[in-house]
């Protein structure tokens, strides 16, 4: 026998011989990889999914998007962002609806005064030191008209945030609806959001007017330093209750009615229900957006104040109180344009994002995208 093994198959072909070391590799330009043209993404959105795909097993933990935002539980950011692209790519059913509520109620009291300046001569001296009978008529005429468009204009954005509820959920999967849609999505709710509306309205009323009788029983009945120290030390109690109320009462009903099939009182219990265990959160993002929503709308109305005021004082007595109340109602609108828009918007994330944090909500999302099989 031979002391050697057996030879091996033959080396292939450029490998160095047996006991040589190899040579070291030659690392060239990688050559391009080709690929195919990407699917064209839906208008405002991420691309949707081919029609009847379905996630592999253990897909479904990573954040589909096939809309304004992921379909997970968000955080803070990413319900600003989802926010405002919602109102970037559905202007008209977002900012268009609420300045036509806006214009259409401030129209009233610009209307009423100029008739009344133009036939009567209705004058107000802002400068005056002394309020004439004339001057009075005046303001009464014109603040008072004011305030009852005013009323107007708040009815009018329920229907408004009601609309809203709707864009902000298409929005969700990846659709986008014109003001037309976004009104008829509301139809057979209507009544039922003005209704939840009232008594929402009524129930804050009810609170705040048992709080003055009690600030009143107090004053009447209780020595003057004691009735300091109780009205003191309630204000802060008062504060809380209606924080609270804000959010477990107030807050998500309006959503749970319009995207549920549900009555006034079912809505405001879903509500409570849905913000359990999650208050804190909730009420820093709603806190936080009523903040940037004065700032941002203070700013946009504040050139519109200083015009009216400014021109009041430059104009002819007769026009003071026409440009004064012409610049209030245009300082309106333009709040009433960002404002109503962004808070309800968030309002409406909030409770999706409850939904999907409480009840998987996000599934359900899917499905409609397309994202999952039915």
């Amino acid at each position: 026998m031979s002391d050697f093994p057996p030879p091996g198959p033959p080396p292939p072909p450029g490998a160095p011989p047996p006991g040589e070391p190899a040579a070291p590799p030659q690392w060239g330009p990688a050559a391009p990889q080709q690929w195919g043209p990407a699917p064209p993404p839906q208008p405002g959105f991420g691309a949707p999914p081919p029609p009847g795909w379905t996630p592999e097993r253990g897909m479904l933990g990573a954040a589909h998007k096939p809309g304004a935002m992921p379909l997970r539980p968000l955080s803070l950011g990413e319900i600003y962002d989802a926010a405002f692209r919602i109102i970037r790519f559905n202007p008209k059913a977002t900012v268009g609806s609420a300045v036509l509520v806006a214009a259409i109620a401030m129209a009233i009291p610009v209307l009423l005064v100029g008739v009344l300046t133009w036939t009567v001569g209705l004058t107000y001296d802002p400068s005056a030191t002394e309020v004439s009978d004339e001057d009075a008529i005046g303001y009464v005429v014109a603040y008072g008209s004011y305030a009852a468009a005013a009323i107007l204009q708040g009815l009018g954005l329920i229907l408004v945030t009601g609309m809203v509820v709707h864009v902000t959920a298409a929005a969700a999967v990846g659709k986008r609806l014109t003001l037309g849609e976004a009104w008829a999505a509301t139809h057979g709710r209507r009544w039922r959001l003005v209704g939840l509306a009232l008594v929402l309205a009524l129930a804050t009323t009810l609170i705040l007017a048992v709080y003055a009788m009690f600030v009143v029983l107090v004053v009447l009945l209780t020595p003057t330093v004691a009735a300091v120290l109780l009205i003191i030390f309630s204000v802060p109690v008062l504060a809380a209750f209606m924080s609270w109320f804000w959010i477990r009462v107030y807050y998500l009903p309006v959503p749970a009615l319009m995207l549920e099939d549900l009555g006034v009182v079912s809505s405001i219990g879903r509500g409570y229900r849905l913000s359990l265990g999650g208050f804190w959160r909730i009420f820093g993002i709603a806190l936080l957006t009523v903040v940037i929503g004065a700032f941002a709308g203070q700013l946009l109305g504040l050139p519109f104040s200083i015009g009216g005021t400014v021109g009041s004082l430059t104009v002819d007595e007769d026009l003071s109180l026409f440009v004064t109340i012409l610049g209030t109602a245009l300082a309106q609108v333009a709040t009433t344009a960002f404002v109503a828009p962004f808070t309800s918007t968030v309002t409406s994330l909030q409770y999706l994002d409850q939904r999907m944090r409480k009840e998987a909500y996000d599934v359900e999302l899917m499905r409609q995208a397309g994202v999952l099989g039915s």
